[in-house]
């Protein structure tokens, strides 16, 4: 399929009743469907599984079992300088940088709302103002929980309905908006440095958003759904390099910091590589 045709079906397919049938069929636990999808998955994404606990895919009871796959401990060190901010997924780098009049880039000659990015919000996106931000793409072979890039509680999460475009290269060059466009569910989170906030944007055949503390999120709400964490009992604290969360069919992490919260690594920038746990940034000191 050549790009034009691909951008084409982009718009012009029932972009949720697409992904809702691939979710069904992925949550399916009947052999015979599961076992010949898992092993061609993981042949045609060359997918790593020496690093995974369970080292056999068709013994995955499901293949969302197998995409959202354990690790081994150990298989992603999580650096433990007090300083550092990690990765939340493997993936490769779409963008990095500040958050400019209220901005974040894209791609190349492209940017998007952080307000919209945010649900609308004007309020919540003030704290990130002149901040900065990392977008990470999970590519289908990648490790696909989420995890967290600092240490923080939970004050908020926002689930915001939306369009369903893939999230590859050639979408995000070509799709105005596409992180604020697309369904995503948006988690804030107060950290000793700053204000962070965890965008997990879903896309086509995603068959699922979940967190550690709600479960499934998206999809089955197609409402937006609005949740006040700070008064939780107990407060939901997760520390660094904890699992928050998880895709089945993979997508995009944006994470985005308050102003002075993080400082970049000059090694990370577009297209690089990175693996969850690996340092992206510093809290200044």
């Amino acid at each position: 399929m050549n790009e034009k045709l691909f951008l084409s079906f982009q718009h012009l397919v029932p972009q949720h009743l697409l992904s809702r049938a691939v979710g069904k069929l992925a949550q399916s636990r009947i052999g015979f469907l599961k076992n010949p999808f898992i092993t061609w998955f993981a042949k045609r994404y060359d997918v790593n599984m020496d690093e995974a606990q369970c080292s056999n895919p068709l013994e995955f009871q499901s293949f969302n079992d197998f995409f959202t796959r354990a690790l081994k401990p150990g298989a992603r060190p999580i650096d433990s300088d007090e300083d550092t901010i990690v990765s939340p997924a493997d993936g490769v780098i779409s963008q990095c940088g500040d958050i400019s009049n209220g901005t974040l880039l894209q791609a190349k000659g492209k940017h998007f709302s952080l307000v919209n990015l945010l649900g609308g919000d004007d309020k919540a996106a003030e704290a990130f103002q002149e901040g900065s931000f990392c977008t990470v793409y999970l590519s289908p072979k990648d490790y696909h929980r989420v995890h967290m890039p600092l240490a923080g509680t939970l004050t908020r999460m926002l689930h915001v309905p939306g369009k369903l475009f893939s999230v590859n290269q050639l979408t995000s060059e070509n799709v105005d908006s596409l992180f604020a466009r697309n369904e995503r569910v948006v988690c804030f989170f107060e950290t000793e440095a700053g204000p962070m906030a965890l965008v997990l944007v879903g896309a086509m055949i995603v068959a699922s958003v979940d967190t550690v503390w709600a479960g499934q999120v998206c999809p089955g709400r197609v409402q937006r759904v609005d949740v006040d964490y700070r008064n939780h009992a107990p407060a939901i604290a997760i520390g660094k390099g904890e699992e928050m969360g998880r895709f089945k069919v993979g997508s995009t992490v944006v994470a985005v910091f308050g102003p002075g919260v993080a400082s970049f690594e000059k090694n990370i920038a577009a297209a690089s590589t990175i693996k969850m746990g690996e340092v992206i940034a510093r809290v200044p000191t």
